[in-house]
Parts: structure tokens; sequence; C-alpha cells
């Protein structure tokens, strides 16, 4: 820890007047001299300060050697968060850090008026807070003028790109000057950041604090294991055992949270839900309830995980494994902030379980590993708060000895004592009755504690799912999606099969029924994906479930080598190829006729249409097709007739009938086609003569 005189003169009078004696290691880093020209890259666990830092990095190259602000014309710094809530509460915190220095601050969020906003920059801003989409809208319409920036600010830089925000990042550092400052603050440092400070940092220092490769101390990790369908109601006996004055509860999805809003609402907890379907106004008034105390559990999904500031926020509360070692730090670094303790606990269900170790594990994170509070140890924590609540050290007032006496008179001690216990409680909903789910977990080499057995499937029943090769079905989402979807361990699940259009799953005879039970009548295990159970073990050496056409159709059975009989039921073809005499009876091949004693074509009747015209008088009427001798003039294209007897006639375009029935009436002594009966036919070339006149 380090003295506040590190920081910026103008700024040590408001630091000390919020109450600090010392800075947080992120803010000593960042207030280095030998850091205060150089662009930062840093990283920090969440609650560490981090707004404040860069409040604080930023000061020296904003006002220099001064004490205070000038009047500005355009924004000297910009300050970048990925969410409305985060962006106004960095506002806050820059609001009374450079109160003292006379900067004026403005907020450019989605939700708010635009003109109010257009209104706060036209009159002169020293420091811009906004999220990247409306302070891109405000460069756009040119009401946001970013020629006089010094210094920008992304905070929470991963989130920003997660979210998708890069397109909007890029024109934004695009329209600032050069010659700038830029301050990247994140608590993770994935390779997209990294990348993005090669094309818009000059030479950026990364600074990391020493705590940051640490456990958060501040922060107790707690893993709870329990029953598949005991998930809310181990989420309700967490609320009752710690009672905390603000708690929030972190669902995956919307549906979810409005769900667990509603029962939660039904069982006595005041409620408030947070998600990205509310507007502003609505998510607002949500966390203003949280800080007044007028809610005291808040169910929101990851919208909230970044940005959400609440002082008196003791646990948090995972409805569902995160899905990456990110997530869960930004969760559950909405508790244990400025120094507060807090509790973080994991809802682990069975099919989750290697999940959840694996994420702590890259989160390098120790938890402690349990169950859920119990009925019984839900009681007896509220029996000692309502002994540590009691106020028995205060003198009785006279009017309180007088009603004290009136119920002395009328009702004895144990009944006035058992009134007012039963007061107590009945504000109080009844704990709920959890399953038993114990669960050991892995050691650190990820393998189980306990050597594994593979499980007995000499009687195992076989089942067959309606997708294959086809659908490019494969073992490695076809397993999760059994375990997540069918209620089944790994331990259940034998061999895996599959053809072209199935896939055949070897499951353990005593895990059947249960199997059966989960996918319901249908079978439907997850969207259209059913599963049939088989009679027996399929025959995968047939060609019929090689391909994948079932098992048990006929089309399978008559591939059978055994059962088949080769022309069956065909005797009377056998009887007539028996009469046939063998191939060494029948005749040689110089024995049969030449094709030199077949009838000539010549010898044939001629068509009754020959000597006539294809078309007379602009009717179509095909001529019949004949086969056409090798050599004569037909096969060789030499036929004075339209078409040659061995190609298929074309119907003439109806442009050239009318061509050449206008030439007919025009000229009646044009040439006449050779072969033609009454010479209504124009040859190819003479059309194309005569085409060339009329043009001319």
């Amino acid at each position: 820890m380090s003295n506040i005189s590190h920081a910026h003169p103008a700024l040590a009078d408001a630091l000390a007047k919020k109450g600090y004696s010392a800075l947080t290691p992120v803010q000593d880093a960042v207030l280095d001299p030998k850091l205060l020209a150089q662009d930062l890259l840093v990283s920090a666990q969440t609650g560490s300060g981090k707004t404040v830092a860069f409040g604080l990095a930023m000061a020296s190259t904003l006002m220099g050697e001064d004490t205070g602000f000038m009047r500005a014309d355009a924004p000297l710094a910009l300050a970048i968060a990925p969410t409305r809530e985060l962006a106004l509460q960095v506002k806050r915190e820059l609001d009374w850090l450079y109160k003292e220095a006379g900067a004026k601050t403005a907020s450019c969020v989605g939700g708010m008026d635009m003109r109010d906003e257009r209104r706060a920059l036209s009159q002169g801003a020293h420091i811009v807070v906004g999220t990247p989409g409306r302070l891109c809208d405000h460069i756009k319409r040119g009401s946001l003028d970013m020629s006089e920036l010094k210094a920008i600010v992304l905070d929470e830089a991963d989130e920003m790109l997660k979210m998708g925000f890069r397109e909007e990042l890029e024109q934004i550092l695009g329209a600032a000057p050069e010659e700038r400052r830029t301050l990247m603050f994140s608590a993770t440092v994935p390779k997209t950041i990294l990348g993005m400070t090669k094309k818009y940092q000059r030479n950026a220092v990364r600074v990391n604090t020493a705590a940051e490769a640490k456990q958060h101390l501040d922060i107790e990790y707690r893993v709870m294991t329990v029953g598949k369908d005991d998930r809310e109601n181990a989420i309700i006996n967490v609320l009752q055992y710690y009672n905390a004055k603000n708690a929030i509860v972190f669902g995956d999805t919307r549906i979810a949270v409005n769900r667990m809003t509603q029962r939660f609402n039904n069982r006595g907890f005041s409620v408030v839900a947070l998600s990205g379907e509310l507007s502003q106004a609505e998510r607002s008034s949500a966390l203003q309830a949280m800080r007044d105390g007028r809610a005291q559990v808040c169910i929101a999904t990851d919208v909230a995980a970044r940005g959400l500031d609440l002082p008196d926020l003791e646990l948090v509360i995972h409805a569902d494994v995160p899905k990456n070692r990110e997530a869960l730090l930004h969760r559950s670094g909405r508790t244990g902030r400025a120094g507060r303790k807090g509790v973080s606990a994991l809802i682990v269900t069975p099919n989750r379980r290697r999940n959840a170790e694996r994420l702590l594990r890259d989160a390098n994170i120790t938890a402690e590993w349990g169950t859920p509070p119990s009925a019984e140890e839900i009681i007896a924590r509220d029996n000692e708060r309502l002994f540590d609540n009691m106020t028995l050290e205060s003198e009785v007032t006279e009017d309180e000895r007088t009603l004290v006496a009136r119920l002395l008179k009328a009702h004895t001690p144990e009944h006035i004592a058992t009134a007012f216990l039963r007061q107590y409680r009945a504000g109080q909903s009844a704990p709920e009755e959890l399953t038993n789910a114990t669960y050991t977990p892995s050691d650190d080499r990820g393998g189980s504690s306990r050597p594994s057995v593979r499980n007995d499937f000499s009687n195992g029943v076989w089942f067959a799912l309606n997708l294959g090769r086809k659908q490019k079905a494969e073992p490695k989402w076809i397993l999760p999606m059994l375990l997540k979807s069918g209620g089944l361990k790994k331990q259940e699940i034998g061999a895996i099969k599959i053809t072209e259009t199935q896939t055949f799953v070897e499951l353990e005879k005593r895990c059947v029924e249960g199997f059966i039970e989960t996918i319901g009548p249908d079978g439907k295990i997850e969207n259209a994906i059913t599963a049939t159970r088989l009679d027996g073990q399929p025959d995968f050496r047939t060609p019929d479930y090689a391909s994948g056409k079932g098992h048990n159709s006929d089309k399978g059975r008559k591939y059978d080598k055994s059962n088949r009989k080769p022309y069956a039921g065909k005797g009377k073809r056998d009887d007539a190829r028996s009469d046939k005499p063998a191939w060494k009876d029948k005749a040689s091949r110089d024995d049969k006729p030449q094709r030199d004693d077949k009838p000539k074509r010549d010898d044939k009747p001629k068509s009754k249409s020959e000597g006539k015209s294809f078309h007379e008088e602009g009717s179509f009427k095909r001529k019949p097709r004949t086969k056409a001798e090798p050599g004569s003039s037909a096969a060789t294209g030499r036929n004075s007739e339209p078409f040659p007897n061995d190609a298929k006639p074309k119907k003439p375009h109806k442009k050239k009938l009318a061509r050449a029935a206008a030439l007919k009436a025009k000229d009646t002594g044009s040439a006449k086609v050779p072969g033609s009966a009454k010479g209504t036919g124009v040859k190819k070339g003479e059309r194309k003569n005569t085409r060339k006149k009329d043009r001319r």
C-alpha cells in the first residue's frame, strides 16, 4: 500500500475527503513516475479500484502541473465502458475524484435522451463517459468533438470485444488524434486484447499487480452439490441461511431469470430482476431498490456482471456453472469490494461437477466443497440471529414497564416469549427439504480420487437414435447430450455405434428405467432427436445396419444369408432355363447369319409423305423418322430433304415461317428447294441473301 501523496495534488484532497488513507496496489502501480506518459495495459482483480486507478493515471496528462481545469470547448478525456451501469458508475466515481479540480463530466449511454447528452456536450465537458454504440452515434452526428482528446480509457476492454463492439471501438479510436494516451483496463487479458494493443497503442507497458495471480482473499468460494431437481430449492436455502443484506443470483437465460423471480417472490423474498430486455429506466429502478433496501435479492443475467456496484452486496450465487473463468471472476467480483467480505456460491448438479472442477482449476481458485444448508441448519442459524439482534442493554422506559406489567398480569412469561418467537418467524418461509447429493471432488491432476471401475455391460440394453453420419453424428457431442438430457452417468454408457442414418447406444441395464422415464413416452432427448429401445443386440455385420436402415425391418432380414434361398418362388423360370442347350451346344459365331443377309433398307416401302414438303401453308406435320442406311445420303447429310432421316426434325421458328410466307407471297418465282413437291420451302442461303436485299 502507498501513501496518497503520489497522486496529483488536485486529486489528493478529494481522496482524503473520501476517507482514503492509502492506495490499492493497482492505484499505486499506475502512479509510477516512469509510466506518467506511457500507454498502459493494466490487468487487476475486480473490486481492486480500477476506476479510481485510471482517474489518477490520466490526471497528469489532462492537467499537467495545474491545480484545476480551464474552460474546455471540446472534451479532453474519453472513458469507454461496455454497459450502461458500468458507464454511470464510472461517471459517479470521476465526479467526486475530480470535483476539487473543477472538472465537468458528461455521460453518453444508450437508453438516455440524446438531446440532453448533446446539450451537455455543447456546454463544455472535460471528461466524457459512454458506451461504444452511443459514442459512435454522437461522432456521426458531429455532436462529439474528438479533436482535443488527450487520453482515452477502455474499461473492461475484454468484455467489450466479447460483446461484439470491435467495429465501434475501431471507429472511436480511429477518430481520435494520434497524439494521445491510451489506457486499457481489464480483469483478464486474452489474445484479442493484445491484438488491439499492438494496433492502437504506442509501446504499451503491461502493468500487473502482485495479487492478480492469487485468489481474491475477501471472497469465500463455496461449491454446493445438489440433485438435478433441487437447484432452485438449494438457492432458497442458501438465501435463508446467509440472510445477506443484498444478494445477487446469476442465471444463464432470461427464461431462468423470470422463473426464479416469480418463485422467489412467492416465497417471501423481496426480489428484482435485471436482464437485457429491460429498459434503462427499469434497470436503474431495480438497482436503486437494492441500494435503498427495498429489495434484498437481485436475479440477473451476465449483462449485470460487469459494472454492477452494490456497496452492501454480501452474497453471489451462481445458479449454474459459469461458462468460463472470466465469467466466474467477474460474477464473483460483485462482492468482496473495497475490503468488504463476501461469499460466492456455485450450485453444481451431478452432470456439471466435472465442469466445476475444471473451471476452478483454470481460475486458480480453491473452493470449499459441500452441500447446501439443511432445514435444521437454517433454523439453528435463525435462532442465533434472534439472540444477536435482541437489544437488552438499553434501560426500560416507563411506558414499556407499564405495558410489560399488563402482559405479565394477563399471561405467563412462557406464553409471552412464545408469542414473540412466533411473531419473529411469521415473515419467514419454511426451508426446503433437499435430497442427498454428496460428491467427493477430484484430485489436482483432474482424475477421480478413487479408481474408476467399468460397469458390467454383459446384459446391456441397446437404444437406436434417429441420426447418423448423414446428420454428422459424433460421439463427442452425443455423449454429453445423453448425460445432460438423459440423466445418465458416464459409467452407465457403453458402446456407441454410428451408422449412416442411425446411432446405437448401449446402456447399463439398471439405468434403463430411469432413462426411459427421463425421455418420456415419446423418447425425445433434444429437439428432434429420439431414442427407441431395441430387442437384443443389433447385428452390425449385415449390410442393413451398415447403411443404417433400421433394426427390426423386413429389409434387414432379407440380407441374412442363413435364411436366404436363391431363386425362391421362381421355379418356372428355372424349368425354362433347364430346357435350353448348354453353351457348348450353341451355334458358333461363324454359323450366325451375317449382316449382309439382312434385308436392305431400300426394300422397305417408302413413306407416304415422300416427295412432299415438310411444311405446307404454314402447317406443321412431322415426318415419321426412319433409320438411315450407312453410306446413304441421309446418313452423310447430303439429302435433298429439309431434315435428314436419322435426325429428329426441329420445329421451325415462327419468325422464319413468317419470313418464308412473306417471301412466297411477294415472289412466287423464287427457287424451289430440291426434293420438295411444290417449292414452298426456301434454301437457307437464299433466305439470307433475301434478308440482305430487304435491308438495303
